[in-house]
């Protein structure tokens, strides 16, 4: 994952949450790692619950075999080339907008998924997507918190959206525009909120 800000961060632990285990976080300076000089309490975090082979290199270096990229952070960052070192049938999430991480069509020759925050392309990842439903969701059940439970089951609920006969490398994510992407997320992140009694 490019990116240890804010965002990076936010992303990172709805990953762990969700059950990723093998993450290397890199940003401007390289990989994230325990006994890095300079880290904030942010990296500090990010070091102890990732990167557990203990990668010191760059971004280039921390894609090779990787299975899925996910940018947040900045663009022109990685070349088609460096893509080609991922794994068969690799995911690239290049969010950095209007400019992305790589470009999506020099992606496109090596992943087999390419999603980015533009319009202009398919798999257009934006947040509008989830925060009208999750706001909705919270006001249904009067919480008064936001746990990771809730927007990983956001996150999942946005998924189903895509019905398996619909999903294709350039379907991956409904549009921002679809009826059932509200709702679904609302009912979702009311369920969560109930079933853990995050209410009143």
């Amino acid at each position: 994952m490019a990116g240890a800000g804010a965002a990076g961060t936010a992303v990172l632990k709805l990953l762990l949450s969700a059950g990723a285990t093998n993450v290397i976080a890199v940003d401007d300076k390289g990989a994230v790692y325990q006994g890095r000089p300079g880290m904030n309490e942010n990296l500090a975090w990010i070091a102890e619950h990732t990167n557990t082979v203990g990668y010191r290199g760059d971004l280039a270096g921390a894609v090779k075999g990787a299975d899925v990229f996910i940018g947040v952070s900045a663009p022109g960052i990685l070349a088609g080339d460096d893509v080609k070192t991922m794994n068969d049938g690799a995911i690239v999430f290049a969010l950095a907008n209007p400019d992305p991480e790589v470009d999506p069509d020099a992606a496109r020759e090596y992943a087999a998924v390419v999603a980015t925050g533009r319009s202009d392309y398919p798999n257009q990842i934006n947040n509008v997507l989830a925060f009208p439903g999750v706001f909705r969701g919270l006001l249904d059940a009067q919480s008064r918190k936001i746990t990771d439970r809730m927007l990983v089951a956001a996150a999942r609920a946005l998924a189903d959206v895509v019905l398996p006969d619909e999903l294709g490398p350039d379907y991956i994510i409904p549009s921002v525009f679809h009826p059932d992407v509200a709702s679904g997320v609302a009912a979702a992140v009311r369920e969560v909120a109930v079933a853990d009694g995050s209410v009143g």
